[in-house]
């Protein structure tokens, strides 16, 4: 597979060390001579071509006729458009992506028939996945390792927060052991209710466990 990515940067330059890895032929477009040097000299599998990558005949000369995959990886969001559409239209690139530096720009590239990605959600996302893993603690297993007992603490954006336990759909084999609620262990019947700030204890079996925190967390996990 030929990839051509136009950018630099140090996430370029390791997200190109995992292609070479696998194989790939990569070739790099960069416009800055010092920096051309540097990828050249850490990645000597790689071709470097110094040039702007939103020069049609820079991306010819790169032999973008050739590649499997474009990405446009600069920090100029026209210029990752324009360097996608000059490969998908004029050089039949099979597939092109862009980086989308501002998020808001992202539909306008979708609608331009331009797959891309924009790092802020995807960094904000991962970010509110680690918090909400702090809300689960004491993962404990049982007989050796055939059962779970974890312990989840809800807040007011979990799904399960304000609702009777019987209207709670779990997977087979799980149960809600007990709710520590104000430190008070109560033993939970399906007319009891679950609260932000409860303190739930389920059991569950090792395949069904990551199924059973996503009822009680969404799809923060």
């Amino acid at each position: 597979m030929k990839v051509l990515i136009v950018g630099g940067g140090k996430t370029l330059y390791f997200l190109c060390r995992r292609f070479i890895s696998r194989g790939y032929r990569v070739v790099i477009i960069n416009r800055s001579r010092e920096e051309c040097l540097e990828l050249s000299r850490g990645l000597a599998s790689a071709t470097v071509v110094c040039g702007e990558g939103s020069d049609p005949d820079i991306l010819r000369e790169s032999g973008a006729m050739e590649a499997d995959v474009v990405l446009a990886l600069t920090p100029n969001d026209p210029d990752n458009l324009v360097i996608c559409q000059l490969c998908s239209l004029q050089f039949g690139v099979p597939r092109v992506i862009a980086l989308a530096n501002d998020p808001d720009n992202a539909e306008a590239f979708e609608k331009l028939g331009i797959s891309c990605f924009s790092l802020s959600p995807i960094i904000g996302s991962l970010i509110e996945q680690r918090a909400a893993l702090e809300q689960i603690t004491n993962l404990l297993p049982v007989g050796e390792g055939r059962v779970n007992v974890t312990e989840i603490v809800l807040d007011e954006r979990s799904p399960v927060a304000g609702k009777l336990l019987r209207d709670v759909v779990l997977p087979e084999n799980a149960l809600v052991a007990f709710v520590i609620r104000d430190d008070v262990a109560i033993i939970p019947r399906g007319g009891n209710d679950l609260q932000a700030g409860d303190r739930v204890v389920l059991m569950t079996l090792p395949e069904n466990h990551g199924p059973v925190l996503k009822v009680f967390t969404g799809e923060r996990i």
